[in-house]
Order: C-alpha cells, then structure tokens, then sequence
C-alpha cells in the first residue's frame, strides 16, 4: 500500500463517493437509497460550508484511483466527528484503513481537538476491530431500523 496517496478531499470526489457509499452499502448491508442521499447532504453541507483549520476530508488514490474516503468534522469546539469512512473492498485488510485514521485523528490533533466521536454499525466488524485497536471505546449499542432494514447502531468515542 506504499503506492497508494492519501490526499485531501476535493468538491469532485463528491459524486464518486455517493456513488460508492450507495452502491457498497446497497449491495454488502442491504440499504436503501435513503443512505445515498444522507452521504449527498453531508457532503453538500461540508463543501459549502466546511472550515478548513478546523475540519479535513481526505481520499486514498491510486494510479488516479479513488480507493476510499475519510472526514474530519467539528462537533463543538473540543470534539471531532469521524465521518464517511470508507474503503473499497479490494484493499480493505491491506492497512490503508489504519493509515487513513491515523491521518484524520492527527489532523483532529493538530486542529486543537481533544476529543473524537463516530457513528456506526456493529455489522462492520473490521472497522469495529480497527476501533477498538486503536483506543476507541464502544459508548452506545442499540436496534434500530434505518436505511430500510434492521442494525444496531453504534457510537464511539476516543481521547486524542
């Protein structure tokens, strides 16, 4: 995963990355469009609206190849929001997951962030593990239906 760069998000990848989440989640958890349209609301409210000192969004590229995506937002002044955290399946288990972590939690750091929270769901294990690896503490598990089918939603949070 040498080959692969870590750069910051730009308003292009906006479709792309719709498009993706759409698709990957339809197809792996079941989900209705209605996810595809809450990545385009929180894409459109960051490209419109983001502050740069304080929030980042980054995509993994290869070869000009989108690969994934992950985003820094601002909750309130101390806490950060890990958001739209994805790889595509051909490199996930490769390490660019902890590469991409590491580059949003150092940038929340370095942002005067002293603290960070996510939302997710208990079927993505990897990530889950990932999590949890690096010193994420699971705060919140509970059933709801969202997105058209049945999950169990999950918040975490770390102390950066």
């Amino acid at each position: 995963m040498d080959d692969v760069l870590i750069r910051p998000f730009r308003a292009a990848d906006a479709q792309w990355l719709v498009e993706q989440h759409g698709r990957l989640y339809e197809r792996d958890e079941g989900f209705d469009a209605s996810f595809a349209k809450l990545v385009r609301r929180i894409l459109d409210g960051y490209v419109s609206s983001h502050d740069p000192a304080r929030e980042g969004g980054w995509i993994a590229e290869r070869a000009g190849e989108r690969l994934g995506s992950i985003f820094c937002v601002a909750l309130d002044d101390q806490t950060a929001k890990l958001r739209l955290f994805l790889l595509v399946p051909e490199v996930r288990g490769l390490g660019l997951g902890k590469r991409m972590l590491d580059t949003c939690m150092d940038f929340a750091r370095g942002a005067g962030f002293t603290e960070m929270k996510l939302w997710t769901h208990e079927s993505h294990r990897a990530a889950c593990g990932l999590y949890k690896a690096t010193g994420w503490q699971l705060t919140e598990s509970r059933d709801v239906h969202s997105f058209g089918v049945d999950l169990v939603e999950q918040s975490w949070k770390i102390r950066l």
